[in-house]
């Protein structure tokens, strides 16, 4: 990428990048600060011996980071590679069309699977689940793990609702741990971290009960840092204040010179009145004052007529016409107390709050893995409510790849539909006979939402969750594929047709015979035609084993397509049931075995307003063009097709002549239709326009002589370019 390309592209994205110098990402950096701050002799300690690319990166970024925070970077403890083998990979383009975190049109968190699933009490559990949701498991175990934990917890309501209860107020112990550790951690951070630390014994005591393999280890470890709480409690007042430069940070009886300096800050002047009275008794001097100024300070004064009565052990500082003023060791230890008090303690009270703060850092790795087992625990507790209130069953999960889904559900749409009136439906998908599910109906009938409910039920099922459904036996996938709607992508040029073609691309190249495709409209960005036949080759290339063979749910309009059950030995129709009362149609929402016979647009456009003289004019047109109907085309390429299958077997160099005559004759016909000239035209149109009833006649018989079922399409198309012709010159005479 040139510089150019890449100054357009932050210009549109509206963001800067800062290039780091070659040497931030040369190996004796990259491996000297990732030792240095792991404290490790080598890589492969570390687990990055297969990593080259992934350590250099993470060398250069944390060199930038010691560069930029001016920290040791403490909370960061571990280092972990992400790999593509241990989660479902799923793309951008999915994530936004199963509106997994966030919906496609306000980006909010509400109508989002996320939102379905969140019940958690904290914020490390809300990440966590979200990392959940985006990141699947493979591994069957750990599924499995995640199961047993969820269906325990519910197996023990109070339990369940104790551990919500003491979850509740616990605070980002993350977020917490990393202040600390930056040193820019307050007191009432402090005190948020110790009424965190609090709940952690409870929860371990309720967790001991538990045996399932995932909560037993949650609980393990989980460490009830109970030093870090004492010192907490023992140390920080609980309404101290943000600032750390004000004082009254720590509480009395934590550190003896701070409770004294406290003490002469607000006892000052009865100390002073003691020794005053005091020293009266002691020397017998009844007229002795203790008095200051700026510039001795506090000082004892004796009028001349008491001089003879002043003790050896007074210090005369001046002396007066009248009187003289005298300190002692003891109130100049007391006026440096009073005097330094308000200062004095500020500083000292700031120093210890920093010791306090240092030693709670140095446990960040026991409050960092205690924090990770929290969250877990929110998790599991918040899959566990959802799961029971939604009436969630389950998962069997197989290794076979059959996905078999009883009376499911769209975990969202449900909740948005009040009084329970969602419409189950069935689904099952295998990788023999039925690997590919062609599915046609109306719009607005339920197809789009059928599609996803799939994906997202197995989703559900591979984070670890129970899934909406009677029952569901799911085959883990290792990608899941949408292609649904999409939109002009102006900014880089590219039409709703290309950005849909970019997307079947990638799926066509990156899916395997284990991934999940859910393809929606394929081809109608182009004309007719054309997009019946990308539909037909996609059909025709995911089916087979050889290049594909990925299960696949498939929805369309083109009723063309529903010729290849019985073609192709993996494709199955169904479609969404719709009830026709007069020129009106009812929604079923049901899918049901079996091809739609037509698409119900006008009816449809109809329910949505559409002034009547246009659904009028539409139902003339559509009757007119139903006459040139593409399904015999349709059903000539499955005779095409097999066909073809046979003369490979044969090898017949007769038959391959053939074919490439009636090739050069289609290139001919694809020309001409290049060109503009009579594309598309039905001669029905024509006929009369121009010409002797004779003529029409002898066109019309030889219409009528022509054997549609018997013709290859390539035989039909030569002859209807030979038929056009004819009528083009009965057109211009």
């Amino acid at each position: 990428m040139s510089g150019t390309d890449l100054e357009e592209i932050c210009s549109r994205l509206h963001i800067s990048i800062f290039a780091l110098d070659a040497w931030y990402f040369s190996d004796e950096t990259t491996s000297a600060t990732l030792l240095g701050h792991f404290k490790v002799n080598s890589v492969e300690g570390l687990g990055l011996k297969d990593y080259p690319c992934g350590t250099t990166a993470a060398g250069a970024l944390l060199k930038y980071l010691y560069e930029t925070q001016k920290n040791e970077m403490e909370h960061m403890s571990a280092i972990h590679p992400y790999t593509t083998g241990m989660f479902m990979v799923i793309d951008s383009s999915t994530r936004r069309n199963l509106e997994l975190v966030e919906t496609m049109r306000e980006k909010q968190k509400r109508g989002s699977l996320l939102w379905v699933l969140d019940k958690t009490k904290t914020a490390m559990g809300a990440r966590t689940l979200r990392s959940y949701v985006e990141q699947p498991l493979i591994n069957r175990q750990e599924i499995e793990d995640r199961y047993d934990a969820i269906a325990e917890i519910n197996g023990n309501l109070i339990d369940r609702e104790e551990l919500r209860e003491y979850l509740r107020p616990i605070n980002d112990l993350e977020r917490l741990i990393t202040r600390v550790t930056y040193q820019t951690a307050n007191p009432r951070d402090l005190i948020a971290l110790s009424n965190s630390v609090k709940m952690i014994t409870p929860l371990k005591k309720i967790l001991a009960d538990f045996q399932s393999p995932l909560l037993m280890r949650t609980q393990k470890e989980m460490d009830a840092l109970e030093d870090i709480y004492a010192l907490i409690d023992a140390s920080i007042e609980e309404e101290a204040p943000i600032s750390v430069r004000e004082g009254g940070i720590l509480k009395n009886g934590f550190k003896e010179d701070i409770d004294k300096l406290r003490e002469a800050r607000t006892n000052g002047k009865t100390w002073l009145a003691d020794i005053e009275k005091q020293e009266r008794e002691e020397t017998g001097i009844k007229n002795l004052k203790i008095k200051h100024n700026k510039v001795f300070g506090y000082y004892l004064e004796v009028t001349n007529s008491y001089k003879n009565l002043v003790p050896d052990h007074y210090v005369r500082r001046q002396t007066l016409a009248n009187a003289e003023r005298y300190i002692t060791p003891k109130l100049k230890e007391l006026e440096d107390m009073i005097l330094g008090a308000e200062d004095k303690l500020v500083v000292l009270e700031y120093e210890y709050f920093c010791e306090i703060r240092k030693t709670i850092a140095d446990q960040v790795v026991r409050i960092q893995q205690t924090a990770k087992a929290i969250a877990v625990l929110d998790v599991l507790v918040s899959l566990a409510v959802v799961a029971e209130e939604n009436h969630y069953c389950r998962p069997v999960l197989n290794e076979n790849g059959t996905i078999d889904i009883r009376e499911g559900r769209h975990p969202v749409v449900e909740k948005m539909i009040s009084h329970d009136m969602f419409i189950t439906n069935d689904t099952y998908l295998d990788n023999a006979s039925s690997r590919i599910s062609i599915i046609t109906g109306p719009n607005m009938a339920g197809k789009s939402t059928y599609m996803r409910q799939t994906a997202l039920i197995v989703m559900m099922a591979q984070m670890g969750s129970f899934v909406p459904a009677k029952s569901a036996d799911i085959g883990l996938v290792d990608r899941v594929f949408t292609r649904v709607g999409a939109s002009d992508d102006l900014a880089s040029g590219q039409s709703t047709f290309m950005v849909e073609m970019n997307e079947v691309a990638n799926i066509l190249r990156n899916a395997t015979d284990r991934s999940l495709l859910i393809l929606d409209e394929i081809g109608r960005g182009t004309s007719t035609f054309d997009g019946l036949s990308i539909a037909w080759a996609v059909v025709e290339h995911i089916s087979n084993p050889k290049l594909l063979g990925a299960k696949t749910l498939f929805a369309t309009h083109y009723h063309e397509l529903t010729e290849l059950e019985g073609k192709l030995d993996n494709v199955n129709n169904y479609c969404i049931a719709v009830k026709e009362k007069g020129d009106d149609i009812v929604f079923l929402r049901k899918i049901v075995k079996g091809g739609a016979d037509k698409s119900y647009g006008i009816q449809v456009a109809k329910l949505a307003g559409v002034p009547d003289s246009v659904i009028t004019r539409a139902k003339e047109i559509v009757e007119e063009l139903s006459a040139n109907d593409i399904t015999e085309i349709a059903k000539n390429l499955s005779v095409k097709k097999a066909t073809e299958k046979q003369n490979k077997k044969t090898g017949s160099k007769k038959t391959r002549e053939k074919e490439k005559n009636k090739m050069e004759s289609y290139e001919k016909e694809k020309t001409v239709k290049e060109t503009g000239f009579m594309e598309q035209l039905s001669f029905f149109d024509t006929i009369g326009i121009g010409s002797t009833e004779t003529d029409d006649a002898l066109i019309i018989k030889e219409l009528e002589t022509i054997d549609i079922g018997t013709m290859t399409p390539l035989d039909a198309l030569n002859k209807l370019n030979e038929l056009q012709k004819k009528v083009q010159v009965l057109c211009h005479r």
